[in-house]
């Protein structure tokens, strides 16, 4: 059937295109590693270290253990504009601090539309009705301090996937498949951390972040036999914040993340608790560092929490081109007045050979945001505590 050919087409532009995708085009719903909001999509996707508002249930959970108060927030881009497919997908979050648990609890929907697909018999094309395919997930999360450094958070997620509606004759079952994954984070912000031999302290001013996401079963549509694992990630992250004063602040991060799933050439993958440890030497050490995802950007604030707030943000994604070869640079821009906020991001592949006809040039993404509270506590893009 045409749609699949389309779908199969989709994956592949919503991932690495290079020679070498081996474990990232091996693995199924990657609308799940999809970078969905605005703000940390302008820092060259990257967001580990900084975390520090509700899409940090995407990037590490962790970061909201050091939020008060409550946020929503609400992102739209059209996918991949240049082919004109009727791509779009919508990601939404919340969170809220509640002290009777000491911590916070978070959920976000994600729902990525791969548009509308005319449906044909096995006798010919004449059309017999048309459907929408799309992916889909709701994910629960929980958020908390251990101690004044460290954070923990934990999500939960159901993940649907909807390719077809129907099966065609040559078929057995419908291309819908349903599964579950988890996400666990770690954050380290030190109050005080001096440095030795100096009278300088990194207190309030570092962020280290570890998230392991999409840990969960294999998913299948049709045949049990021939499922794909889930896209489980491992992102590092790093945050400092270089300078800041009662009206500036200028904050670098930095991410390196790299897929954890292992499948060979005969098309078996480890199921994800195996994959946790075999993803890492299946390959020579040399390309298993070449494998690492490398995002970093900066973000600078103007204003007062409580008043104005407008921020400029940059960044920069690479990926070796063995391993996907995606390069681009990213810019965005914020403002935030009162409680509420708004964000965009963009993609732009000019800069590189031929970065006039990546599928992913001149992506926008748009969030709005509105916070109680203490959420403007964490303004100027810095985390409670930096």
């Amino acid at each position: 059937m045409t749609y699949f050919l389309r779908i199969s087409l989709i994956f592949v532009m919503l991932l690495p295109l290079g020679r070498n995708v081996f474990a990232q085009g091996e693995a199924a719903v990657p609308f799940l590693l999809l970078a969905p909001d605005s703000r940390f999509s302008a820092l060259g996707e990257s967001g580990a270290g900084l975390a520090d508002n509700s899409s940090a249930i995407f990037w590490n959970p962790a970061g909201i253990a050091y939020l008060t108060g409550q946020e929503f927030t609400f992102t739209h881009s059209n996918w991949l504009p240049q082919f004109k497919l009727d791509l779009f997908y919508d990601y939404a979050t919340y969170r809220n601090y509640i002290e009777d648990i000491n911590g916070s609890v978070t959920a976000s929907i994600t729902y990525m539309n791969y548009g509308e697909f005319v449906r044909t018999g096995e006798g010919g094309p004449e059309p017999l009705g048309t459907f929408r395919s799309f992916d889909a997930a709701v994910t629960l999360g929980y958020a908390t301090k251990v101690t004044s450094d460290w954070g923990l958070g934990f999500n939960f997620r159901v993940i649907h996937s909807n390719l077809s509606d129907q099966p065609t004759a040559e078929e057995k079952g419908k291309g819908v498949a349903t599964t579950v994954s988890f996400d666990v984070g770690a954050m380290w912000r030190p109050v005080s951390l001096p440095l030795p031999f100096t009278d300088y302290d990194l207190g309030g001013q570092l962020s280290l972040g570890m998230n392991v996401s999409n840990l969960g079963p294999k998913i299948f549509y049709i045949d049990k036999a021939q499922a794909d694992p889930i896209p489980t990630n491992f992102r590092l992250g790093f945050a400092y914040r270089i300078y800041s004063d009662e009206y500036n602040s200028l904050t670098y991060t930095l991410d390196f993340s790299k897929l954890l799933v292992k499948k060979d050439t005969t098309g078996q993958s480890d199921e994800f608790y195996q994959a946790l440890f075999t993803s890492w030497v299946d390959k020579p050490f040399e390309q298993e560092m070449r494998d690492i995802v490398t995002s970093m950007g900066m973000e600078y604030w103007y204003g007062q929490p409580g008043d104005f707030l407008f921020a400029l943000r940059g960044g920069f994604f690479y990926e070796d081109p063995s391993y996907g070869n995606r390069k681009f640079m990213t810019l965005g821009a914020g403002i935030r007045y009162d409680i509420y906020g708004f964000d965009f991001s963009y993609i732009s592949t000019a800069v590189f050979k031929n970065g006039e006809n990546h599928p992913l040039s001149n992506t926008l993404r748009f969030t709005f945001v509105v916070g109680w509270d203490a959420i403007l506590e964490s303004a100027k893009g810095l985390p409670r505590g930096l």
